[in-house]
């Protein structure tokens, strides 16, 4: 273990703010980051949506452990730990499916889908002290969901979801609203990608939008060629096209919030989605000020967010809403999951605009992530120098701490590196 020490430079007063690049290359520092983060704060597992059925269930690995999330036979919603209690082998193999019991291919013992022992091979063969009771699959030590949202938690003394969550909340609740309903669902498909590049790294890019007029050139360009006004703000420090904000959550949570200039299914028109789009939309927007009011319902079709919940989920509610996730699988490799989430009555021709929105910038093959991917990976390479070259600067905009934080300053950047050099034992 390393020994305990900060990993910033934080001068408030010269506006100064350092970052020691051994964070993102130092093996000693991720096996912290195991035990003071990833074990203690709430992880991102599921969302109700992906278990429609009784007895449906996903398997996947959440804060490095294998999980099935399952939706038992009663409709109650599990996380239980993908590891068979007589000799540690995975219980499912399978990626989705629906079943009653999954059974260990090893010896054959079989859970039911709420995790109870339900059959031992020979059972007779064992002594009286032998109790299926007490063999459950295991499970995390905290389970709870927020709007369909579910997280868990390894640390039996973590705060409860919704006190961690805080004022991330009130933008979830954005989201949520997008559904006359209130119901949002996991679209079918999964992006799953890995990035040879630090996990943190992702954390940065997914909300940095200082880069997006150099690393995403091309996908401005292609808008602006296809009638979007793409001219930014005549004001000082202005790189975007609107000018956004990034707002402080507290506990390491923050977002960006802005002004949209990139379309939004839910309903801001551009002439990307062509003229036969405008109708649908203008019902859309019509029910959405009907239902929340002019203000919200202006929130919701008008402006985009990106809301980073601490320490590895993002919700980009930009030009689609997607749900992204990020673990580490070395210190210079991390596995990506996404998934894009919609209304559950929305019609199809208002999907297919959602989904092409969602592949055409956030897609593997999109304008956005090989971009993001590319650059991030040449960040992990070029840190292959940090001994000699310590620290990353990252002190855009400090001078205005306490007043409006531009989203393409590095304010919301900082309250991360805050944050997790808190949890990792740094000083203040």
């Amino acid at each position: 273990m390393t020994a305990s020490r900060s990993y910033v430079i934080d001068d408030r007063e010269k506006g100064l703010f350092l970052l020691d690049r051994s964070v993102h290359v130092s093996e000693d520092i991720l096996r912290e980051e195991m035990e003071k983060i990833f074990s203690k704060c709430w992880i991102y597992a599921g969302h109700a949506s992906e278990l429609k059925k009784n007895g449906d269930f996903v398997t996947r690995k959440v804060a490095g452990r294998p999980i099935i999330f399952s939706r038992d036979q009663k409709g109650a919603i599990h996380c239980l730990f993908n590891t068979c209690r007589h000799r540690g082998a995975i219980v499912c193999a399978d990626r989705t499916g629906n079943a009653r019991r999954f059974m260990c291919a090893y010896h054959g013992w079989s859970y039911n889908n709420d995790g109870a022992l339900a059959r031992v091979p020979g059972e007779d063969a064992y002594p009286e002290a032998f109790d299926k009771s007490t063999l459950g699959l295991k499970r995390p030590a905290k389970f709870e969901s927020y709007r369909g949202f579910w997280f868990l938690n390894l640390d039996p003394h973590a705060v409860p979801l919704l006190e961690y969550l805080g004022k991330t909340t009130d933008y979830i609740d954005l989201v949520i609203d997008q559904s006359p309903s209130g119901e949002m669902e996991i679209l079918p498909g999964t992006q799953e990608y890995d990035v040879n590049a630090n996990w943190k790294l992702m954390v940065e890019n997914s909300v940095d939008d200082y880069h997006l007029p150099t690393t995403h050139s091309t996908w401005l360009n292609f808008m602006r060629n296809s009638g979007v006004v793409m001219e930014p703000p005549k004001e000082k420090g202005m790189v975007l096209p609107t000018k956004g904000y990034a707002i402080d959550l507290g506990a390491g949570h923050f977002t960006t919030d802005n002004i949209n200039f990139r379309g939004r299914p839910v309903a801001k028109w551009i002439p990307l989605y062509g003229e036969a789009a405008r109708p649908e939309m203008d019902a859309i927007r019509a029910e959405l000020m009907e239902r929340l009011g002019p203000e919200r319902a202006a929130r919701v079709c008008d402006t985009n967010r990106n809301l980073v919940i601490f320490p590895n989920l993002v919700i980009n509610d930009g030009s689609s809403v997607t749900v992204r996730t990020f673990y580490p699988e070395g210190v210079d490799k991390m596995h990506v999951t996404a998934w894009a989430l919609g209304p559950v009555e929305e019609s199809e021709s208002a999907r297919a605009r959602r989904l092409d929105a969602f592949l055409t910038f956030y897609g593997p093959g999109g304008f956005a992530t090989p971009d993001d991917v590319e650059a991030l990976e040449m960040v992990q390479k070029g840190l292959a120098n940090w001994q000699d070259d310590r620290w990353s600067e990252m002190s855009r905009g400090m001078g205005r701490e306490g007043s409006e934080q531009l989203n393409s300053d590095e304010f919301h950047l900082r309250l991360f590196w805050r944050k997790w050099n808190e949890m990792m034992g740094g000083a203040a």
